[in-house]
């Protein structure tokens, strides 16, 4: 298929390490092996986390790797007012409500009940500020910061059945159902990542999307906003996850040896591309 565009879209909350690689090399081969093109996203969305310097390790690592990309980056953080735009639509279609609880109150009543529903992230959210008197969330509304979540049965059933083209899978019915009233608009930005991911999307024409299969899932929320805002829907690419030696998928928190270390150490970055693309993961003796 030709003229594909795919894109690589990481947090700048930290460096980069061998997971990010491997899934930005498949994604930029994808698009540049079709005669198509291939964007850099940074989701700066969470004001807390990202910074300024990560951004430019992402760039100097990818350039490190031999990676290019098509216009210049888009970034997450100058994109809010859209992002607001969209939340404003599905507020307008009865979709979404104010989310007043903290982290702890939604632990313990899911403690507290004995059949909580679960999904793939675990219990979903009880539904607590779901069904509050409009004076009541007025009220709050004025005095409180809030989320907002999609009452996502309600978008469901508005929807009607919904599935995807996933390359591993074939074609995937999708079950939002299954992961409970999500965040669509946190307390502190316009938006999550459930929402900004879909816009942005179809705002670059993404054709092909190449992710990591930990968020497979998502796909399915993402799915039913596709449908409920009238994006186009993308072709999805969930690939493996890289592991360490002792089968530990590699990560931030978990110190995941970062590109900017190995470059440090004197690795070679065209044997690494070049193992990572024949699927040796992880390499080694890349020196």
């Amino acid at each position: 298929m030709r003229g594909r565009i795919s894109r690589f879209a990481p947090s700048p909350t930290g460096r980069l390490h061998l997971g990010h690689a491997f899934s930005a090399i498949r994604a930029h081969d994808l698009a540049r092996g079709s005669g198509g093109k291939f964007f850099l996203r940074i989701e700066d969305i969470d004001p807390a986390r990202s910074r300024s310097d990560h951004v430019e390790g992402i760039i100097e690592d990818l350039r490190w790797l031999g990676l290019t990309w098509d216009d210049d980056p888009l970034f997450q953080s100058q994109r809010l007012p859209l992002y607001a735009d969209a939340l404003g639509l599905l507020r307008d279609m009865g979709l979404v409500y104010p989310c007043f609880c903290t982290r702890a109150e939604i632990a313990a009543e899911v403690a507290a009940s004995a059949s909580a529903p679960h999904g793939p992230d675990g219990p979903h959210y009880p539904g607590t500020c779901r069904h509050l008197p409009d004076a009541e969330r007025a009220r709050r509304m004025a005095e409180t910061p809030h989320s907002w979540r999609l009452d996502v049965a309600r978008a469901a059933e508005l929807a009607g059945p919904l599935s995807w083209w996933d390359q591993a899978r074939r074609r995937v019915v999708a079950t939002p159902e299954a992961h409970g009233d999500v965040v669509i608009a946190r307390k502190d930005a316009p938006t999550s990542y459930h929402l900004a991911v879909v816009i942005d999307d179809a705002a670059q024409g993404i054709t092909d999307v190449v992710r990591g299969e930990d968020l497979f899932d998502a796909t399915h929320v993402h799915r039913l906003l596709q449908a409920l805002l009238g994006l186009p829907t993308p072709r999805y690419h969930h690939h493996a996850l890289l592991t360490d030696a002792d089968g530990r998928r590699l990560a931030k928190r978990d110190g995941a040896p970062t590109l900017a270390g190995m470059r440090e150490a004197g690795v070679d970055a065209e044997v690494l591309v070049e193992r990572l693309r024949a699927g040796e993961t992880p390499p080694n003796r890349l020196s």
